[in-house]
């Protein structure tokens, strides 16, 4: 099997996560939980991103940081492309309520681009350094160092006033609010969402720990790459 079509379902997959996330993060979470609304902390796209550190890890695995690393710059290169031509095409068969600007579709595939290099380049490093030391639980820092790093560029360049000069401003996102949607004290919207989506990252990869013991596994063999 030669390298391509071993590292095409890693990059698949990949694509899929980042591409429905950067859909989703337009969708704040709709309800309410007492006097906590739940728009005011979370978008839909931090249920699914978090998965994306689950497929860097198990490519790191199975094959070793020198191809994790190829499947994350394909996986981001092929993310992007799909993340500025796959939404018009879904609004325009009414897969989702609006379209979403040009402009603004670009500087959200910006702002994940960058988060996306940046963090998950940072899980390879992190997992590969921890399990050198023979440390057991390297996913799962790897992927706590990654999600900080991720969470703060992503919503930074994505929604913050500063990075404007990349696309326009969300109106929703921007709009002071109370900090978690409890606190008292003010602060963007897209604030809360940031500490929304980091602990929500937080969760789930201790949830993708089951998933990703299970698969590797059955990999008693891994394949050998170079470092």
């Amino acid at each position: 099997m030669n390298s391509g079509s071993r590292y095409l379902p890693f990059v698949a997959a990949m694509a899929i996560v980042v591409v429905a996330s950067n859909i989703l993060v337009q969708f704040p979470m709709q309800g309410q939980i007492g006097s906590l609304a739940l728009a005011d902390i979370l978008t839909w796209g931090a249920f699914t991103y978090p998965f994306s550190f689950l497929v860097t890890d198990l490519a790191n695995r199975r094959y070793g940081p020198k191809l994790a690393r190829r499947i994350v710059f394909v996986g981001f290169m092929t993310a992007v492309v799909c993340s500025i031509v796959i939404p018009p095409v879904l609004f325009r068969y009414g897969l989702i309520p609006f379209d979403t600007a040009a402009d603004r579709l670009a500087r959200i595939a910006v702002a994940s681009g960058a988060a996306f290099l940046t963090a998950q380049l940072l899980d390879v490093t992190v997992f590969n350094w921890l399990r050198r030391q023979s440390w057991w639980r390297a996913p799962i820092f790897g992927t706590l160092v990654g999600s900080v790093f991720d969470t703060a560029i992503f919503f930074g360049v994505a929604f913050a006033a500063a990075f404007a000069f990349l696309g326009p401003e969300d109106a929703f996102a921007i709009e002071p609010a109370p900090l978690f949607g409890i606190i008292a004290t003010e602060a963007p919207r897209w604030v809360s969402w940031a500490l929304g989506d980091l602990i929500l990252k937080l969760l789930i990869a201790v949830f993708a720990l089951i998933p990703y013991r299970l698969i590797a596994a059955r990999w008693s063999q891994p394949a050998m790459a170079a470092n």
